[in-house]
């Protein structure tokens, strides 16, 4: 474990949750985003109301609310979008650096940390993150970023960088199609070490050569949330 994962670890003892639902990690179902998911032969995963509707139905039999995953997760979901494809299977654009929480369209969207604005963007592209939000931590003189992408483009009203936000609070809510870079609503959430410059937007999908750095700017979100079953 890295020293930025070991105080990602150590910031709370307790889960830390990024969608208010009234749901505990106890409820949220995993869901398999990988080419090895043999349930996307049966509809096309492009499709947003037919995914949005496996979605339901994945959750329905635990009445839950939550379906969660996707770190490091291969996909052929981005195979859509000229923001993603390359030629070259190494420079592809297909690893996933965040974690995302797919659940109704307008579910408040909570800050993980106190902290304040650092930038937010409407990233439009095909596939892109839609309305994004990015927010500044300082914890034991480190600094780093969460981000918080696909969001409902009234967010982004009224927003400043600089502005203080406290743990918890809702910055925004998960947006719908087409809006939200047109995909089924669900929330993309990263940690990032270093911003590298950027503001309003940040690559949360890497490819299988640049995956040893990105991995390390953006370690595994459940280090921070603690979502059950995730940590080992």
């Amino acid at each position: 474990m890295t020293p930025f994962e070991k105080l990602l670890l150590n910031i709370s003892e307790t889960p830390i949750y990024v969608v208010k639902t009234g749901s505990t990690y106890d409820d949220y179902v995993p869901l398999d985003l990988t080419e090895s998911n043999t349930i996307f032969n049966q509809f096309d995963i492009n499709d947003t109301i037919a995914f949005e509707n496996y979605v339901n139905d994945l959750l329905a039999p635990k009445d839950s609310q939550v379906a969660f995953g996707g770190y490091l997760e291969k996909r052929a979901l981005y195979k859509r979008s000229n923001n993603f494809n390359t030629s070259n299977p190494n420079t592809e654009r297909n690893i996933h650096l965040g974690v995302d929480f797919w659940c109704k369209g307008f579910t408040p969207v909570l800050a993980a940390l106190e902290g304040k604005i650092h930038s937010f963007n409407n990233n439009t592209a095909l596939g892109d993150y839609g309305p994004t939000i990015i927010l500044e931590h300082k914890i034991n003189e480190t600094v780093f970023y969460t981000l918080y992408g696909h969001l409902n483009n009234e967010c982004l009203i009224g927003l400043k960088e600089g502005d203080f936000v406290k743990k918890g609070q809702e910055i925004a809510k998960v947006g719908i199609a087409p809006d939200n870079g047109d995909y089924a609503p669900h929330l993309h959430f990263q940690v990032i070490n270093d911003m590298l410059g950027k503001k309003g937007d940040f690559k949360g999908v890497t490819s299988k050569d640049e995956l040893p750095v990105d991995r390390l700017n953006c370690p595994d979100p459940n280090i921070l949330l603690k979502i059950n079953n995730l940590l080992t």
